[in-house]
C-alpha cells in the first residue's frame, strides 16, 4: 500500500511543455489509481443493492416498498457514522502527506474505537424504535411491518458497519483504495449468497422472506469488518493499529476527527433526509409509483459511482498535497478529477436516457412501473454532469479541511429541491416531476462550491 511519487509544484519550477504533459499524465494516473478502485467498490455496493432489490422484488411490491423505506433510515445512520470516517480520512491523508505514519496510524485506531462506542447506542435505539420510525413514512400497514422487521434485524449490524466504513476510509486516506474494494467484493458475494439462501430457503436454510435479506447483510458485514481489522492490525504497511496504549480512547484525537467529520456527516444526513422527504410526496402518487421510485434510485445510483469515486480520490490526494504544503498540486488534482468525473457521469447519463425502460425492466415486468420509473430515470439523468462537479469540488474542500461549506451549500439546495418538487408535483402529479426539481438546483450548487474552493485554496496558499 504505497503512495505514488508526488508531482513538483508549479511554484517550485517552470516546466517545459514536455514536462507539463508528463506532470498531467502523472496526476491523471494518481487520480485514477485511487478513483477507479473506489468506483469499483461503490459499484459493488450498488450492484449488491440492485441484486437485493431483485431478490426482495420476487416477494412482491409490498416487500419492495417496505425495504426501500427501511434502507432510507439505514442510510441516515450510515451518514451519522461517517463523521468519524470522513474526519479520519482527511487527517490520515494530511499525515501521510507530511510523512508522519505514526500520526496516521493513531488517528485510524482512535476512529475505530470511537466508531464502535458511538454505534452501540444507535443499535439499542434501532432495536427499540424500529416500528415507530417505520410508521413515520405513512405507508400501508403491511409495508410498514416489513420496514420495521428489516430495521430491527439491521440494527444489530451497525457496530460492524461502522468498522467497515472507517476501515475503508482510513485506508483510502493513506492512498490504498484497492484493499477496501477487494474486501467489499468478498463481503458482497457472501451477502448475495446468504440473502438468497435465507429469503427463499435454499442450501438447507429456513425461508425467512424479507428478514432473510437483513440477516444476509448482517453476516456479510461481520465478515467484512473482521477482514478490515486483520489488514489494519497485521498486513498494512502504511497504517498499523495496535500496540501499547493504542486502544485507550483519546478525547483530543476524536475531537479533531469530529471537528472535520461532523459537518460532513451532517451534510450526508441533510441530503439523505431530503431524499427521504421525497418518499411521502411519492406515496401520494400510489404504491406502484413508490416501488418505481425505489427502482429508479437503484438505477440512477449507478451513475453516481464515478462521482463518488473521484470525490474520494480528490479528498485523499488534496489532503496529502495540503499535508506536504503543495497547494498547486491540490488544484491540479481537483481539475483532473472534475474533468474525468463529468465525462464519466455525463456518458452514463446519456446511456440511461437511451435505455431507461430496459434498465427499469430488469427489476419488474409491470408495464405501469416500467413507464413511471423510466420517465423518472430520463429526467434525473440530465443532471449528472452537474452532480459530477459537486461531488469532486466537495471532495476537494474536504481534503483541504473545509467540511462546513459543502454541508451548507448542498444541504440548503438539497432541501430547496424538496420544496420545488412539492410545487412541481402539484402541477404535474407524476414521479418524473419529483426528480425534475434537481435540474433547477444543480447549477447554483456547483457554482457556489467552485467559488468556495477557489477562495479556500487562496487562503491556504497565503498561509503557508
Amino acid at each position: 500500500m504505497t503512495v505514488p511519487d508526488t508531482v513538483p509544484s508549479t511554484a517550485e519550477a517552470v516546466a517545459s511543455p514536455a514536462e507539463a504533459r508528463s506532470d498531467r499524465s502523472t496526476l491523471r494516473r494518481r487520480v485514477m489509481s485511487l478513483a477507479l478502485p473506489a468506483i469499483g467498490e461503490n459499484l459493488l455496493h450498488t450492484a449488491l443493492g440492485i441484486a437485493d432489490t431483485i431478490l426482495v422484488a420476487g416477494i412482491g411490491v409490498v416487500a419492495l416498498a417496505g425495504v426501500g423505506a427501511a434502507l432510507n433510515v439505514l442510510f441516515i445512520i450510515m451518514a451519522a457514522l461517517s463523521s468519524l470516517s470522513v474526519g479520519a480520512s482527511v487527517l490520515v491523508a494530511q499525515a501521510i502527506g507530511a510523512n508522519n505514519s505514526g500520526r496516521a496510524s493513531h488517528v485510524a485506531g482512535q476512529a475505530l474505537i470511537w466508531g464502535v462506542a458511538l454505534s452501540l447506542p444507535i443499535t439499542l435505539a434501532g432495536l427499540v424504535f424500529a416500528e415507530p420510525v417505520a410508521a413515520l413514512y405513512g405507508m400501508a400497514p403491511d409495508a410498514t411491518a416489513v420496514a420495521a422487521e428489516y430495521l430491527t434485524i439491521s440494527a444489530a449490524s451497525i457496530p460492524v458497519m461502522a468498522l467497515m466504513l472507517i476501515g475503508g476510509s482510513v485506508l483510502r486516506g493513506a492512498g490504498d483504495s484497492r484493499t477496501p474494494m477487494v474486501i467489499t467484493a468478498l463481503a458482497n458475494v457472501l451477502n448475495l449468497v446468504a440473502s438468497w439462501a435465507l429469503i427463499y430457503g435454499h442450501l438447507g436454510m429456513p425461508a425467512l422472506g424479507v428478514a432473510g435479506s437483513a440477516w444476509g447483510t448482517l453476516i456479510a458485514r461481520v465478515a467484512g469488518a473482521a477482514l478490515f481489522l486483520v489488514i489494519l492490525l497485521r498486513l498494512s504497511h502504511r497504517l498499523r493499529i495496535g500496540g501499547a496504549g493504542t486502544w485507550r480512547p483519546r478525547w483530543r484525537t476524536v475531537r479533531e476527527v469530529l471537528w472535520l467529520g461532523a459537518p460532513a456527516a451532517l451534510e450526508e444526513i441533510i441530503i439523505i433526509t431530503s431524499f427521504a422527504a421525497l418518499t411521502p410526496i411519492v406515496v401520494g402518487l400510489g404504491t406502484v409509483a413508490l416501488a418505481a421510485h425505489r427502482v429508479a434510485l437503484n438505477v440512477l445510483s449507478l451513475s453516481f459511482m464515478p462521482g463518488i469515486g473521484f470525490s474520494l480520490a480528490t479528498t485523499a490526494l488534496v489532503g496529502q498535497a495540503v499535508g506536504a504544503g503543495r497547494i498547486d498540486e491540490a488544484r491540479a488534482v481537483t481539475n483532473v478529477a472534475m474533468r474525468w468525473a463529468i465525462l464519466w457521469m455525463g456518458g452514463l447519463g446519456a446511456l440511461f436516457i437511451l435505455f431507461a425502460p430496459q434498465l427499469v425492466g430488469i427489476f419488474s415486468s409491470d408495464p405501469e412501473l416500467i413507464a413511471i420509473g423510466a420517465a423518472a430515470v430520463q429526467v434525473v439523468a440530465l443532471a449528472q454532469p452537474l452532480w459530477a462537479g459537486t461531488f469532486v469540488i466537495g471532495g476537494a474542500l474536504r481534503g483541504i479541511g473545509d467540511t462546513r461549506t459543502p454541508m451548507v451549500v448542498s444541504g440548503v439546495l438539497g432541501w430547496a429541491a424538496v420544496g420545488i418538487a412539492v410545487l412541481l408535483v402539484y402541477v404535474w402529479p407524476a414521479l418524473w416531476a419529483v426528480w425534475l426539481a434537481y435540474i433547477f438546483t444543480g447549477p447554483p450548487e456547483m457554482g457556489a462550491l467552485w467559488k468556495a474552493w477557489r477562495r479556500k485554496a487562496r487562503v491556504v496558499e497565503g498561509g503557508r
